[in-house]
């Protein structure tokens, strides 16, 4: 299955094909009121931890340490995307962020861990669930005694 997931800036105007708009910040964006922006959440547990922010904004790492950091994060909690994979399940989901680079920020990373966890909740719902599936491979073998 397919599944819509974009990337946009919080500055950019509210679009009817938004489906669920989800702000996924630390930090509240400046100058914006929340009555405005037509949120469907404020969810700030995928985004980076403040350490981690702190040290890829001060410059103190490298975008690819950050990335592989973050992705770190996110594989020792995937419980926090379960919200944000509920909203892409029911229709379109936009990821939100005050960040002037959208493809050098998080939110790319973050699309790409909710894509993979969507693939491999799906993958699991084709495999064979119950014993009787395998019946016709055991037909002449008598049943286990109790």
């Amino acid at each position: 299955m397919t599944y819509d997931i974009v990337l946009k800036r919080i500055y950019q105007p509210v679009d009817a094909e938004d489906g669920a708009r989800v702000l996924v910040d630390r930090l509240w964006p400046r100058g914006k009121r929340r009555e405005g922006l037509a949120l469907t959440d404020w969810y700030r547990d995928a985004s980076p931890s403040p350490a981690l922010r702190r040290q890829y904004h001060l410059g103190e790492i490298s975008p690819d340490v950050f990335s592989a950091r973050y992705r770190g994060e996110l594989r020792e909690a995937p419980e926090n995307l379960i919200p944000l994979m509920r909203h892409a399940r029911q229709g379109r989901l936009t990821l939100l962020s005050a960040a002037r680079d959208l493809e050098g920020s998080h939110l790319l990373l973050l699309r790409n861990a909710i894509l993979q966890a969507l693939s491999e909740e799906d993958a699991a719902d084709h495999e064979p669930s119950s014993p009787p599936c395998y019946a016709p491979q055991f037909k002449d073998t008598p049943p286990p005694e109790a």
